[in-house]
């Protein structure tokens, strides 16, 4: 990309990129078809059909769209406040004057991480449930970016670069890990599609709203303290959807729903 860059431009190279995704991913993605499994008539269905017992999981004390709204709320709020450094990080360092050249570097350190942190939510998810680890993640998130508005030295921003793709990572992901444990089986795909639309208008504004406030303030600070406010939404959301989950299972709510 570095090489493609320097020769045709961003443009040619966001191009190339769109059409290797269009060749590639695409014939991949039918290769992960499989049909349904169909019981023989008079069988017993299949232990994948059969109820399951979630490690934290539990059906939550609100309706389906209630849920919704506030996984969407959840989902808009907490990629306001991640899209701050990943869209502005390179920009920032230009301002600050190390180039964008070690902002560029910062970013991919960020993605790098990322991809541990959302192995590592899986691990983790497995452990404490959907909620709990999403909350984690959002609390990380948080230092993170309280992180950012103190301390701007070049190697303080490479450490706070690693640390945030390991604290964001696997937000995001865990978004699927609560629809499958508090709706229906056959509601996941819409389910998961709604929330995750909404993390990708989170993403889209929170870019926005940031060079907004840096045109505004002449400066990146305000920047990530708006995003933390953001977070704080998130971690309020979130945080009260847990603590209705516990308190339903603690004064005798069902604690797993069938899922199939």
């Amino acid at each position: 990309m570095q090489q493609m860059m320097a020769a045709q431009g961003w443009r040619a190279a966001h191009l190339a990129i769109g059409l290797t995704c269009i060749v590639v991913l695409v014939p991949l993605a039918w290769t992960l078809r499989r049909p349904a499994v169909r019981p023989a008539a008079g069988t017993a269905p299949p232990p994948a059909a059969m109820p399951v017992a979630r490690p934290t999981g539990g059906t939550l004390p609100l309706s389906p769209a209630a849920l919704q709204l506030s996984l969407w709320v959840a989902g808009i709020a907490c990629c306001v406040a991640m899209a701050t450094p990943q869209v502005h990080i390179v920009a920032y360092c230009g301002d600050l004057g190390y180039g964008v050249a070690r902002g560029t570097q910062m970013l991919a350190l960020m993605l790098a991480c990322g991809i541990v942190s959302r192995v590592v939510s899986g691990w983790v998810a497995d452990r404490i449930g959907g909620l709990r680890t999403l909350l984690l993640g959002s609390v990380l998130q948080g230092v993170a970016l309280v992180l950012y508005a103190l301390f701007d030295g070049l190697l303080s921003l490479y450490v706070i670069s690693a640390l945030f793709g390991l604290f964001q990572g696997g937000l995001v992901p865990s978004y699927a890990i609560v629809v499958r444990e508090h709706f229906p089986a056959a509601e996941a795909g819409e389910r998961v599609g709604k929330t995750l639309m909404a993390t990708l208008l989170g993403m889209a504004l929170g870019g926005w709203l940031a060079g907004r406030i840096f045109d505004w303030s002449g400066g990146y600070h305000a920047a990530f303290v708006h995003g933390l406010a953001w977070n704080l939404l998130n971690i309020t959301v979130i945080g009260w959807l847990l603590w209705l989950a516990t308190r339903h299972n603690a004064t005798g709510g069902r604690t797993a729903r069938a899922t199939g």
